[in-house]
């Protein structure tokens, strides 16, 4: 079960990747349940999707250092560059623990930290 759900887990990030917001909701759960540690909970897959159109103003760009899978868990270990509407781009370090049912995601907690912010203008050639 726990490789499943890390393959999933790679899928569904794959779809992010892409652009595919859909495809990526599509692995979650009706009653998915987020919440970014510090910050706010989003309840369901519809708060979901609204926040992805709000947050994602372009997939982010993921760099996953470490799944770890046990159980119902997967663990996900990495940095984060996500730009803003601005198109200013911040980058972040994150632990995502990823609850898994019946091959869905169900609930995210998420520890995320912001690393640096870049200034897209200065490397303008």
């Amino acid at each position: 079960m726990s490789e499943n759900n890390k393959a999933i887990l790679e899928a569904a990030n794959a779809a992010i990747a892409k652009g595919n917001y859909e495809g990526f909701l599509s692995f979650c759960a009706d009653d998915t349940q987020w919440t970014f540690v510090g910050d706010k909970t989003l309840k369901g897959k519809e708060a979901v999707r609204q926040w992805m159109a709000t947050e994602y103003m372009e997939p982010p760009l993921n760099i996953v250092a470490n799944l770890i899978a046990e159980g119902d868990f997967v663990t996900a270990l990495g940095d984060l560059t996500i730009k803003d509407k601005d198109g200013k781009a911040a980058d972040y370090s994150y632990c995502d623990i990823w609850r898994f049912r019946g091959g869905k995601m169900v609930e995210l907690k998420a520890f995320v930290i912001k690393t640096k912010v870049k200034d897209e203008s200065s490397n303008a050639a």
